[in-house]
């Protein structure tokens, strides 16, 4: 049986967004293509005033690129404390894809980078990232970027007016 010719290459690349990509980020926040970047609909009930909560001071985003700079999506981060300790701070992981990016290999290859930033230039031993228990492409997606699943998190995001249930993976500082 003959093997089929390999696709093209897929590159997927992190860095800093520039200045006048600032605006594209924003529309982008403002314009969700998934129904898992969704967070319109009615508060939780008893936040109906706290408005939208910004993530914990100590995060950061990067853009996520193919090999010609075109802009994919952006990949984000912020620290989720699991104790008083500094040892105890992990960093929870975040991915928006456009949706002409998705399919592409962009998804897994921008979540495995973020890792290993974030193992390279912290001393974070835990990285972990979640997704909505329907959302079977990026649970495949955080697998092949090396993270372990854990288990399922109850109703632990609020989003287009009703509770979900997340599935939360994990990768560590040890593992391959």
């Amino acid at each position: 049986m003959a093997r089929a010719a390999p696709g093209p290459l897929v590159t997927t690349r992190l860095r800093p967004a520039r200045p006048d990509e600032q605006a594209v980020l924003a529309a982008w926040r403002d314009d969700p293509q998934s129904p898992y970047e969704d967070f319109s609909g009615p508060a939780a009930p008893g936040t109906e005033h706290a408005g939208r909560v910004p993530p914990p001071a100590g995060g950061g985003e990067l853009v996520v690129t193919d090999d010609d700079d075109r802009l994919l999506g952006s990949v984000s981060w912020h620290p989720v404390l699991y104790g008083p300790s500094p040892g105890s701070t992990a960093y929870d992981i975040g991915i928006s894809l456009r949706p002409a990016a998705r399919g592409c290999g962009h998804g897994w290859r921008a979540q495995r980078l973020l890792a290993d930033y974030l193992f390279a230039t912290t001393p974070v031993h835990r990285v972990q990232a979640s997704t909505d228990v329907s959302n079977a492409a990026e649970q495949r997606a955080l697998a092949r970027a090396g993270f372990v699943r854990e288990g399922v998190v109850r109703q632990a995001q609020w989003r287009q007016g009703a509770h979900h249930d997340l599935i939360l993976f994990s990768r560590l500082r040890t593992d391959d």
